[in-house]
């Protein structure tokens, strides 16, 4: 009898999974409108990250003749960046690390602390989905009348508040695509030539590419970009503890639930009257009363949502809020008699703001300490020397001074390790066993130059030497390592 009873089920089980797709359509979210405090935060957030992303480029700044006026610009072809008054070059790309560094250890920190609020409120996929739902919303209503619009046949109406909508997603997108290519480039002038049909193909193929992945992601994808390709939800489950904030539905003060009448006695169930006024105001259509689930991004709206509910039932606020599932196992326990206070200083979060203190500080340190002037000596390897006339041994080097100032500057170049050697520069000359190097503002400067040693003091192989200039008006000094090449005795 028992054998059979299993046989059953494992026979109705083989059913229920083969009766199961591969892959599940996806159910369209329809999220409603909301009001609250929450959601004004919401939107000063996104009024202030999209205020920054379009208009920053075009910011002027002065920086003298020869140089671009945009305060903020990543100069591909100059290969550097400007950052208003400091210049980033590549050979300082440990500043670009050290800023990502900063940046992931300081999410690191806000996650532990408050859960995925980078998530809710400035990830560029929620600030830009929710401009366009709110675009949505203006043309084509709230989540009950675009349920009914689109359960209806096409007709005149359906198609021309569509294509009113589609209209206004792609000239955002585009104005997106365009404000991402505008640090690259001079923003004004390259909006001209767009414009006029005049700007290059790598300018309108970027614009296009930025155009099309904006309208993709925050006008059809949406939710499923949080769900399904943004690998964060997975790493952020590491950093979250029982003493971190998040979005948590108190489920202890909300069970039994049912509808609710006024009038009706409150003795024996819950405060939640199952409104669903939280699943419907959901940008990823979930419901926060099921506990933790991937898919919520911490956005607060159903916070807002479930206020107003409480506000009208004259139950007390609170049902959903921002609580630490230490405070919420506390409650449950006592029924709310009790709670547990919340510890932001911990192991963890101890970990990530010390990390993000050194990295700081290095960061900093680095950046006081960086020089105005870089050098850089190649020495040519063939061949390894060259035997003059007279019996001399010479090597030939390529230098490299890298002025960061917007003045041109002289630097005194000279070599040391070899005392009896005689320094030559291609075009310039030599005084005192140095050489005057002029470099023009901005720029690198390139010098062919000789080392030059009597055949009696020629070293036997390869000796080190260093090379450095150094300069008198700003006191700026900078050295580099390499060899002299002798003959094998």
């Amino acid at each position: 009898m028992d054998n059979r009873v299993r046989d059953d089920e494992a026979v109705s089980l083989r059913k229920q999974k083969e009766a199961l797709p591969l892959y599940v359509t996806r159910i369209k979210v329809y999220p409603r409108a909301v009001a609250g405090q929450w959601r004004r935060i919401k939107w000063a957030v996104l009024v202030l990250l999209l205020g920054i992303y379009y208009l920053v480029p075009w910011i002027r700044w002065d920086r003298g003749p020869d140089a671009p006026n945009q305060a903020i610009l990543i100069d591909l072809d100059g290969r550097r960046g400007w950052f208003f008054d400091t210049v980033i070059w590549p050979q300082e790309v440990y500043f670009v690390t050290g800023l990502l560094i900063l940046a992931a250890f300081g999410l690191f920190l806000a996650t532990s602390l408050f859960g995925r609020v980078w998530c809710g409120f400035t990830c560029p996929q929620t600030v830009w989905t929710d401009l366009f739902m709110w675009v949505e919303r203006l043309i084509e209503g709230d989540r009950n009348e675009r349920m009914r619009m689109d359960r209806q046949p096409m007709s005149v109406a359906k198609a021309a508040r569509k294509t009113l909508k589609h209209a206004a997603w792609l000239v955002i997108a585009a104005a997106t695509g365009g404000a991402w290519v505008f640090y690259y480039v001079d923003a004004p002038s390259t909006l001209v030539k767009i414009l006029r049909g005049e700007a290059s193909a790598e300018v309108y193929a970027f614009v296009g590419l930025f155009t099309a992945t904006t309208y993709v992601l925050a006008g059809w994808a949406r939710e499923q970009v949080c769900t399904y390709m943004c690998p964060w939800p997975r790493f952020q489950a590491a950093m979250l503890d029982e003493q971190s904030l998040i979005v948590t539905y108190q489920k202890w003060r909300g069970e039994k639930r049912g509808k609710h009448k006024a009038g009706d006695d409150w003795e024996g169930r819950g405060d939640c009257v199952d409104c669903n006024l939280c699943v419907a105001v959901c940008p990823t259509g979930i419901d926060i009363r099921d506990g933790q689930q991937i898919e919520c991004i911490g956005c607060s709206l159903c916070v807002d949502a479930c206020t107003q509910t409480m506000d009208k039932v004259g139950r007390p606020r609170g049902l959903i809020r921002w609580d630490t599932l230490a405070n919420q196992q506390v409650k449950e326990r006592t029924k709310g008699g009790q709670r547990a206070p919340w510890r932001p200083v911990r192991p963890r979060t101890v970990l990530y703001a010390g990390l993000l203190l050194v990295v700081s500080a290095i960061f900093l340190t680095a950046f006081v300490l960086r020089t105005t002037a870089e050098l850089t000596v190649q020495r040519d390897r063939s061949p390894n020397f060259v035997r003059l006339s007279n019996g001399d041994i010479r090597n030939a080097y390529t230098v490299k001074i890298l002025n960061k100032q917007r003045q041109e500057h002289r630097y005194r170049l000279s070599v040391s390790g070899l005392p009896q050697a005689t320094l030559g520069v291609v075009g310039a000359g030599t005084e005192g066993g140095e050489a005057e190097l002029a470099v023009h503002p901005d720029t690198v400067g390139t010098f062919r130059v000789f080392v030059t040693v009597p055949a009696s003091a020629a070293p036997s192989g390869t000796r080190p030497i260093a090379f450095g200039i150094r300069d008198a008006e700003s006191e700026t000094r900078a050295a580099h390592d390499a060899v002299f090449v002798g003959p094998a005795r």
